[in-house]
């Protein structure tokens, strides 16, 4: 199984630990509840590690990712992140991520564990008429999420910039060369996976520790605490963010998701014919759904509306925020208005519940 630099750390704080995609990983320190709240009041932070980090190089860097995205890359400025996702020739979404734009020539960005290798051979086999080359620095990169209202608080206890959100710098740091950059320094990005304010910070991973603790102690002094995978799936959900290999994978589009925002690229990319055809056939959209009672949704549970089946739910769990069970997934697009009622197949047990915008907790 596959450890990140900060499992030492995590087994010293006596951390639930638990197979996240081949992956030791923390999924608790105290209960997840507790975690949850501690980012929604205060602060927390989490070892996110596991992530991958390609970096994509060389004149035709810009142009390659235009043509491997939806997302203009080329119209982001230098420093600007952007949420994207990347797209087979069916128009179905492979994996979402983070694109970074550098600068003209250099970009990085950030593919879900689980699909690290997956998207580098799928870039890989793309790029041959690209002069640009293409780097998996996944086991040499450390990414620490500090997410929560106090953050900012937190960044200035330990002389860290707060960066707007979808922003991103580097600030020198006496520490290991950061292979993203090629300098010593640590990236400050304005992003995150919890809807709350906060950044995510990446260097070398020999320097894990040392920023792990420095910020653990700050987080502390603010009532905060680490947290697991635990809290960051509530949080994720509440926010109505989708959780690649979960509410998709590999079977769903852009529109369908809820994220057409992403698609603004005029040109040509992977998939984009197949994509419009989708387009005007979908007939699901991604939805939330709160229940009305006390029952619990859970990932392939069926929704009905008035006897029919009319959708699926792909991750459910409870909201610590609104004390109820909450779902997100699809539902026919004629029934996807907010505040519409429908009921849940919970374990036997007809749930009742009431569709929600994605983000279910504004």
């Amino acid at each position: 199984m596959k450890v990140t630099p900060l499992n030492g750390e995590h087994k010293r704080l006596n951390a639930k630990m638990t197979d996240f995609h081949g992956w030791e990983m923390p999924l608790q320190y105290t209960s997840i509840i507790e975690e949850h709240m501690a980012v929604r009041t205060h602060a927390g932070i989490f070892d996110v590690s596991h992530m991958g980090d390609i970096v994509v190089e060389g004149s035709d860097a810009l142009r390659f990712m235009d043509y491997i995205l939806p997302t203009k890359v080329s119209s982001m400025k230098d420093g600007e992140a952007a949420y994207s996702a990347f797209l087979s020739e069916r128009g179905t979404m492979i994996d979402d991520t983070i694109v970074y734009r550098m600068n003209e020539e250099k970009v990085f960005f950030v593919p879900n564990a689980a699909t690290t290798e997956k998207i580098r051979n799928h870039l890989t086999q793309t790029s041959y008429k690209f002069n640009v080359n293409i780097y998996n620095f996944s086991e040499n990169v450390f990414c620490i999420a500090l997410q929560g209202p106090e953050s900012e608080h937190v960044l200035k206890e330990i002389s860290l910039p707060q960066v707007k959100p979808f922003t991103f710098s580097s600030v020198p740091f006496d520490g290991h060369v950061n292979p993203l950059t090629g300098e010593r320094d640590l990236i400050i990005s304005g992003t995150g996976y919890t809807g709350e304010r906060g950044v995510e910070v990446l260097g070398h991973s020999d320097d894990a520790v040392t920023v792990w603790r420095s910020l653990l102690d700050a987080v502390r002094e603010v009532g905060g605490r680490p947290c697991g995978l635990g809290a960051r799936n509530t949080l994720r959900m509440e926010k109505g963010m989708l959780l690649s290999g979960t509410d998709f994978d590999d079977n769903r589009d852009p529109y369908e998701c809820s994220i057409s925002f992403i698609v603004n690229n005029d040109g040509d990319f992977i998939g984009k014919d197949a994509l419009m055809k989708r387009k005007s056939a979908d007939t699901e959209i991604f939805r939330g759904f709160v229940c009305e009672g006390r029952e619990i949704p859970r990932d392939g549970q069926k929704v009905y509306h008035d006897g029919a089946e009319v959708g699926i739910v792909t991750s459910g769990s409870i909201s610590p925020i609104l004390g109820k069970g909450i779902a997100l997934g699809f539902i026919k697009r004629e029934l996807s208005k907010p505040g519409t009622r429908v009921t849940i197949d919970v374990r036997g047990k007809m749930a009742e519940a009431r569709v929600s915008r994605p983000k279910i907790v504004p």
